[in-house]
């Protein structure tokens, strides 16, 4: 599979809003992140340019990168798109909530345990962390974990993602599982390991961030995103200039219109220098 076919450079003088995956995008798999990637997020900032963080992470795992990126006002799309916040200084916890999508878990969750009741299974708590059924490998879920005495107290409330993690079982398993009980209430997104996210219908980091560029007003020929995972596919479709890292999986990449270096040769830094003016830096 090859990717889409590259579009025209964006005009340099054009608001734009740019959607950018963290995780194995922005920041190594060990939690490093370049200084000369932060660099290039502020230089970028500062032409015309919407940056907005675009992950599966939570609200509580989000901020501190926005933190290190400088990034103190804006927005960022987290949880896969069902929640959009606002970065404020002045705000409790430094954000409002602008948009938060929900969803009823039960069904997912009952179909899924009878599959595999051995797994691990988590309910975004929105802004603390996160209902588990027993506790996750440390380093894998950010926040709180309260671990629930009764599995129905997983499924009592709305939701707006369920994370399920089962050891030893492969990941082509989940695509197949998914498919076999017939979850058409949710999104899913399968991980790199074995990793299966659940979000409410229609929800993606993409139907976020149209959310944003018609709130923003930005032309969609002046989106962009970069990612490299499962649920980065819809956003790179959704960009007017998409491009997939080079470590992603290859049906990852065929969704772009281009294919940059990995995480760890900082291949974001191809796409950022595009969006830099250095005559408007000049400027400023």
């Amino acid at each position: 599979m090859t990717p889409r076919e590259l579009r025209p450079p964006l005009a340099i003088d054009a608001w734009r809003l740019v959607g950018l995956d963290i995780d194995g995008t922005l920041m190594h798999w060990g939690g490093d992140m370049s200084d000369v990637v932060i660099d290039a997020v502020e230089r970028a900032r500062m032409c015309r340019n919407h940056v907005v963080l675009a992950t599966g992470r939570n609200i509580v795992g989000t901020l501190p990168v926005a933190e290190r990126l400088g990034i103190r006002r804006g927005w960022a799309v987290c949880s896969n798109g069902a929640v959009t916040v606002r970065l404020n200084p002045a705000a409790t916890g430094g954000y409002d909530i602008v948009e938060k999508v929900t969803f009823n878990p039960r069904a997912a969750l009952e179909l899924i345990r009878e599959e595999m009741p051995d797994a691990y299974y988590a309910v975004e708590d929105l802004g603390v962390g996160f209902l588990v059924n027993r506790e996750f490998p440390e380093g894998e879920l950010v926040g709180r974990q309260r671990v629930v005495e009764d599995f129905d107290e997983l499924c009592h409330d709305e939701a707006t993602r369920v994370v399920i993690r089962a050891p030893g079982v492969d990941v082509t398993h989940f695509d197949a599982l998914v498919h076999r009980i017939g979850l058409n209430d949710v999104t899913y997104a399968v991980g790199y390991s074995a990793w299966l996210d659940l979000t409410p219908p229609g929800v993606s980091k993409a139907s976020a961030l149209e959310m944003l560029r018609r709130q923003l007003g930005v032309y969609p020929d002046h989106t962009v995103a970069v990612g490299d995972g499962n649920n980065d596919i819809e956003m790179l479709r959704w960009a007017g200039q998409s491009a997939a890292m080079g470590t992603a999986p290859d049906h990852v990449k065929a969704a772009a219109d281009e294919v940059v270096g990995s995480v760890g040769e900082d291949g974001v830094l191809t796409v950022l220098d595009r969006l830099i003016d250095p005559e408007r830096l000049a400027v400023l």
